[in-house]
């Protein structure tokens, strides 16, 4: 292989902020016991954040973002992974702390470096990507606390995003009755295309505004927080349970301890980043096999190379798509 390849380089001075395309050395790519020739990887809102002078992601520059990727090994130091493995890399600071997923050849440690599950392609894993990670382990954490197809409705929110859209071909393809929460009027053919049962606005969401108002869900998926959480959380059914994991509608949650404490109701913290590797592991091995929906090509938007990479960057922050949009790097 070429001692140099193509990366998009983010860099701030003083006196300027680019985004560019440009040649990097293997020499200056991070610590790490596996080098990754990286096939795909995938656009997330942290990764638009990351692109601009404001985005509070990126701690020092010059940087690679990309929080996660797929592809094969090329060299280990480790004896967990060999030359061809095909692999996935996500969250523990990749794309934020240690150079990401937009690069040709990515160096990261074994630790973080999760086998490709049996029944995923490089492109099916990134079609996924964190956001999809993070819709299966949410899934997960509401079994765990009781999620059940008899129980009535699930709600989505940001449905239109990686998380909510995921969620939502997931939930459906095991059978749940998937009520979708979206602020993009358009989407309804996609949303029940991913298997929706019922499409409603973001104000549908937010009901009377009560600290406990009429019982709707039996769980929610939610990825924006803010207001709208404070209302789930007041409108799910008797021990029913939310899994958070957004905060584009604000971080400050104006609930009260009503629903917890009259309505025994959970709130269910989702963090991707440090997941454990032993739960990461889990969580692609069920997006391969019986969280794997039959439609998930669906939840692709379109897919870019990096030159053409800058511009998804800023529309995922605009919310100019819908569904995913996967980086092709070979």
């Amino acid at each position: 292989m070429s001692e140099t390849f193509q990366a998009l380089v983010v860099n701030k001075t003083e006196q300027s902020f680019t985004v560019e395309v440009k040649p990097v050395a293997l020499k200056d790519l991070p610590e790490g016991e596996v080098l990754i020739r990286v096939a795909y990887s995938s656009v997330n809102y942290k990764d638009g954040l990351a692109a601009i002078p404001d985005g509070k992601i990126l701690k020092s520059y010059p940087f690679i973002p990309g929080v996660d990727l797929a592809g094969e090994v090329v060299s280990s130091t480790d004896e967990r992974f060999r030359e061809g493995d095909q692999v996935i890399a996500s969250g523990n600071g990749i794309g934020v702390s240690h150079f990401g997923g937009y690069s040709q050849y990515a160096r990261i440690p074994a630790d973080w470096v999760i086998p490709m599950p049996a029944g995923l392609t490089a492109r099916e894993a990134m079609i996924y990507g964190t956001a999809g990670f993070t819709a299966a382990l949410s899934i997960h954490e509401l079994e765990q606390h009781g999620l059940d197809k008899d129980k009535g409705k699930v709600l989505v929110t940001g449905a239109t995003g990686g998380v909510g859209g995921a969620a939502i071909a997931m939930l459906a393809g095991q059978g749940y009755q998937v009520v979708a929460s979206t602020g993009q009027a358009d989407a309804v053919a996609y949303l029940e295309g991913l298997g929706a049962s019922e499409v409603i606005s973001r104000e549908d969401v937010l009901g009377t505004g009560k600290p406990l108002d009429k019982q709707l869900w039996q769980a929610a998926v939610d990825s924006v927080g803010g207001s709208p959480l404070a209302s789930i959380l007041s409108r799910l059914r008797y021990k029913g349970s939310v899994a958070a994991s957004g905060l584009t509608a604000g971080t400050s949650v104006p609930a009260t301890v009503l629903p917890f404490i009259l309505r025994g109701v959970n709130l269910l913290g989702i963090d991707s980043v440090m997941c454990p590797a032993d739960i990461r592991q889990l969580i692609w091995k069920r997006m391969g096999a019986d969280l794997k929906p039959a439609n998930l090509e669906q939840l692709v938007d379109r897919e870019v190379t990096l030159e053409s990479l800058p511009e998804a960057l800023g529309d995922i922050l605009q919310s100019k798509t819908i569904g995913r949009v996967l980086v092709r790097l070979f």
